[in-house]
Formats: C-alpha cells, structure tokens, sequence
C-alpha cells in the first residue's frame, strides 16, 4: 500500500501578483512537503518581472530544484499542458518538459488533449493525439517519467472519453492526473469515476468546488483553473483518500485552489483525513 502525499500546484499564487519563488516559500511555509510548478516555453514578461508564478523550461531545471531542496519541499510533478491532438505544439512542448521534469526530479508531467483545431474531426484528433503521445512517452520511458492524462478538455470530460485517449498508446509512461473539480463540473461523479480508474492514476489534482460554482457552471465547462479551499465544497476528501489508500503507489494530492488563505484551509483538513 502507497503513501497519500500532500502537495499543491503553485497557481494559489496567482491571486497574490507573485513569483515562483515567493510561492514555493509560502507553500513551505503552510506545511506542503510538495508542489507542482506550472511550466511554459520562452520567456513572460510577468514571470520574469516577479508578478506570476510559473516557471520556463528555458531555465535550469537543476536551479529550480536547489531552490525547492532549500525550502524543503519536492516535486509531485509539473504542469505542462498543451494541446496534444495539435502535434505540431504538442510533440515538441510535451517532449521539452519530458526532458525538463527528468533533470528537476519530478517523476510525472501533467497534461490534457488541449483546444482543438476548428478543422479536424473527433477520429482525426485521436490520430493526432496518438502521435504526439507516442512520441512523448518514448521519451518518458528512457528517463521514468510518467505523462498524467488529466480531464480538461472536449474528449477528456467524460469517463469514456478518457479511456479512449488513455488507450490510445500501451505505454508504462502513460497514466491519468485525476482532477476531482474538472470531473465534477463536467457532470460526472468524481468519487466513482477514481475508483473506476484507479489502477491508472498516477497523481491527483485536489481541487474542491462550492456550491454556488457547482450550481453556476456544472455541465457547462470541462474544467476550471482553481476550485475553493479543499474542505469547503462538494468533494468527499474522506472517500477520495479511502480509493487511493488502496493502491500500491503513491499518490500525491496536488491542492488547486485559488488564494493563499485556501491553501492554508486545504492542507488543514486533508492533514486531518489522512
């Protein structure tokens, strides 16, 4: 039996116009011993000027870890979403953050099918989608890194459409990010549909959803960038951790919440359930 790990993705952050480091600084502080970096390509002017907490995968990668291991925090994973079934984006970003969670020492790089093109069909996508994925996990097995399929998207919203993405390539480095707020919002069961999958999950984004947001959006979206602090919504985080206490692996619960002040509730109740 796995360990249930406790960590977040640093997007609580966002509210506040800071950097990555002052992130990584404010979730050690709260008692995260894990976070999930957001990475991007090239260079943004915010993140560079100190007001946004994501990180480019031009930067050392072995930089990013000293700092984490400075604070005493690790890696669950990265962040690295882009649109799979666009291979042309898709192979080359997924590929680079492949290669870049490899040298931070994160062994899972989180990402989802993406916007899709306005001139391809649903078969087409898959295609594309086995492409990009194939390549990608090629790489990802020589370094041990898993790629996290997570429910963002068109295809990904719905139980069968992630296991049709899922199955699309047979690959060890191939596994599913399990989002509890996106599966919600998009009108499934997010308790039942982890215990369906759970063989498969590798990594959990633990993102709660309040009521007046279940009842303004659910079955409208596919996915939203931050739930409410873990505790305060519609997600059972009891029976959450029962399924992924019965795997043999562990498991990170990765908080996406949306301010400071619900990353500090969110480790407060999950500490208490696990």
């Amino acid at each position: 039996m796995g360990r249930i790990l406790i960590g977040i993705n640093l997007e609580f952050s966002r509210h506040d116009d800071k950097s990555f480091t002052w992130a990584i600084e404010q979730a050690a502080r709260m008692g995260y011993e894990y976070v999930e970096p957001m990475v991007h390509w090239g260079h943004e002017l915010m993140s560079m000027a100190g007001y946004f907490h994501t990180v480019s995968m031009f930067d050392d990668p072995k930089e990013i870890a000293e700092l984490c291991a400075k604070r005493n925090v690790k890696c669950s994973g990265i962040s690295a979403h882009c649109p799979i079934v666009q291979p042309d984006i898709g192979v080359r970003y997924l590929t680079s953050a492949v290669r870049w969670a490899s040298e931070l020492g994160a062994p899972i790089v989180n990402t989802d099918e993406g916007v899709k093109a306005d001139f391809t069909d649903a078969d087409t996508d898959h295609v594309l989608a086995k492409y990009t994925l194939t390549k990608a996990a090629r790489e990802a097995e020589r370094r041990g890194v898993i790629i996290g399929l997570e429910q963002h998207q068109i295809y990904s919203k719905t139980p069968e459409g992630l296991d049709r993405l899922y199955r699309l390539v047979e690959s060890p480095a191939i596994g599913i990010n399990f989002d509890t707020g996106n599966s919600y919002l998009a009108g499934a069961d997010p308790h039942k549909w982890l215990a369906d999958v759970a063989d498969r999950v590798v990594h959990v984004h633990a993102k709660d959803i309040s009521v007046e947001h279940s009842d303004a959006e659910r079955g409208k979206v596919t996915g939203t960038p931050v739930g409410c602090a873990c505790g305060d919504g519609v997600v059972d985080w009891k029976e959450i951790i029962r399924i992924c206490r019965r795997l043999d692996r562990d498991i990170c619960l990765s908080v996406e919440c949306g301010t400071s002040e619900q990353a500090a509730r969110s480790i407060e109740h999950l500490k208490r359930l696990v």
